[in-house]
């Protein structure tokens, strides 16, 4: 049975790298376990879905405000293990992420996902009733 729960500690936040890894393939667990201290500062919230005790699922979110989301819940990261996909793990996450965002009353739900994420995006139209709606950017520096 299927079980989600907010990180919390140092130790479950390591014990979600090997996962988080396969979407942040660039980050090392040392990069990683720097950024998500930074990050749970300006109010970054990780949960994970078990699977039999086991981190199967993982959801990155904050509460933000901005002209064009208003107060909405903003999804960074959300993963599937690949040895875990098609098994409705990421559906039962975002759903589980949907009523939190209800919860605290926020007007919308946002994400970003790679250009080269094609399956990811059927699976958030279709599945989950999200719009496309516009282009994300971004200009490396030096």
């Amino acid at each position: 049975m299927a079980t989600i729960k907010e990180l919390q500690t140092r130790n479950e936040m390591i014990q979600a790298y090997p996962v988080m890894n396969e979407l942040r393939t660039d980050l090392s667990e040392k990069t990683y376990m720097a950024l998500v201290e930074d990050m749970r500062k300006e109010g970054y919230r990780l949960f994970a879905l078990y699977e039999d005790d086991e981190i199967v699922s993982l959801a990155g979110i904050g509460e933000r405000v901005n002209f064009y989301n208003k107060h909405h819940m903003y999804i960074y990261d959300l993963i599937t293990s690949s040895n875990h996909r098609s098994k409705g793990y990421g559906k039962q996450l975002l759903e589980y992420v949907h009523r939190l965002a209800e919860e605290i009353g926020v007007e919308y739900v946002a994400l970003e996902s790679g250009l080269e994420r094609r399956d990811a995006h059927k699976f958030y139209e279709d599945k989950l009733g999200y719009e496309k709606w516009c282009y994300s950017f971004r200009k490396k520096l030096s």
